[in-house]
């Protein structure tokens, strides 16, 4: 089971980010996904992917949850044997008047 990968969404996020680190140093395979949105730097969100793209055991994809075909495709091909679910729109007033 360990060569199967492991699913993080929002992996360009702080804590997806950080969590994506330590499995790929641990030789997990990752796949990392995020939409890449602008609510914070993306100039941040491409540095840390540009820190998880060194590991061999690092793959990441631009992706929305939201993305109903995108996502039924990566779980087809992704045979995942974990996912942690990190992506979250921040900001609750945000979410209010864009659900």
């Amino acid at each position: 089971m360990a060569a199967q990968p492991i699913l993080v969404t929002g992996a360009a996020g702080f804590i997806g980010f950080h969590v994506s680190r330590l499995l790929a140093e641990r030789g997990r395979a990752v796949v990392g996904i995020d939409n890449l949105n602008a609510y914070y730097d993306p100039a941040l969100k491409q540095a840390r992917l540009a820190e998880l793209a060194r590991f061999d055991a690092f793959r990441f994809r631009k992706l929305d949850l939201k993305d109903r075909d995108g996502m039924a495709a990566l779980f087809a091909e992704g045979k995942f044997s974990h996912v942690v679910h990190l992506a979250a729109q921040a900001g609750v007033r945000h979410s209010l008047t864009a659900p």
